[in-house]
């Protein structure tokens, strides 16, 4: 049980980069580096489509790394 779970956590780590590499870029060029985000506080808006479930599909996958790595915490005190 224990190295099935860490081999699951081992592709959900992968999972989770490959789909963090994948979300597009906030910045739009390097003038917005220094302005420190200004912009964006009044600009904001909701993510739509392809970003949106990217957001997501990131979010959740963390959520249950999160979950197994408590379980694999409590698996090898055991």
């Amino acid at each position: 049980m224990y190295n099935f779970l860490l081999a699951v956590v081992i592709v959900l780590s992968i999972l989770i980069i490959i789909a963090v590499m994948m979300q597009p870029s906030k910045q739009n060029s390097a003038a917005s580096a220094f302005s420190g985000g200004a912009g964006e506080l009044f600009g904001k808006q909701k993510a739509r489509g392809f970003e949106a479930v990217m957001q997501r599909a990131t979010a959740v996958m963390s959520g249950v790394w999160m979950i197994l790595l408590f379980v694999l915490a409590i698996l090898s005190s055991k």
